[in-house]
């Protein structure tokens, strides 16, 4: 238990990072959360992509699974700022915005994780 704890605790810090630095970097001058959008798309995808590969050679459990899923992915996305950024939409009066990120974030999220999980199967 405790090396599981580690895991994700160093893949969840180099997640957490790579998201920060990611969204550091300036897409446009658009009012609009690019830098999250892409990283939660991108993490849906990569998190498809292990679980399929994992299920594919029954290696669900062990700590490179652990590591990537939970620690990495887990830092690497965030719903979180996802959650603040469409409340900040709402209350600035952005509706469309909102309409569009929520929508492309939810259903791109989805779409990226089954593509993930079907390249790797």
């Amino acid at each position: 238990m405790v090396k599981n704890l580690i895991l994700v605790f160093v893949g969840g810090g180099l997640g957490s990072m790579l998201r920060f630095l990611i969204s550091k970097i300036n897409y446009s001058n658009l009012n609009f959360p690019i830098g999250t959008l892409f990283v939660n798309i991108l993490g849906s995808f990569l998190i498809g992509l292990i679980i399929g590969y994992g299920l594919k050679n029954n290696n669900l459990n062990n700590p490179e699974f652990v590591f990537l899923t939970t620690g990495f992915c887990g830092g690497f996305t965030t719903f979180s700022a996802f959650s603040a950024e469409s409340l900040e939409m709402l209350n600035s009066g952005s509706y469309n915005y909102f309409f569009i990120y929520s929508s492309i974030t939810i259903l791109a999220g989805v779409l990226f994780a089954f593509l993930g999980f079907s390249l790797a199967k």
